[in-house]
């Protein structure tokens, strides 16, 4: 399963102190890259303190980076929040 591939990398490469992930797929029934079964759009939220000194840009990156096999597996969309631990209690 997607989800369990997203889970499985994003925890081993950015140790997060909070971790969710939405399977968004059916709210995009219709557009680009849907399929039936989902697993095409996802909502990460990753806290981590790897992301510190990063931009929001190169965080994003870096997941990107990490989540490579599965954008050519089929996973189409992510829409990505990553912040830091002290980022997350200001929010």
């Amino acid at each position: 399963m997607m989800a369990t591939a997203i889970d499985s990398k994003l925890r081993q490469h950015f140790a997060p102190m909070r971790l969710s992930i939405e399977d968004e797929s059916s709210r995009h029934r219709g557009h680009a890259g849907y399929r039936e079964g989902g697993e095409s759009h996802f909502r990460v939220e990753i806290v981590s303190a790897a992301f510190a000194g990063q931009s929001r840009v190169a965080r994003q990156r870096l997941v990107y980076a990490v989540l490579k096999d599965e954008f050519s597996a089929g996973l189409h969309a992510l829409a990505l929040t990553t912040l830091t631990p002290e980022e997350d209690t200001k929010a």
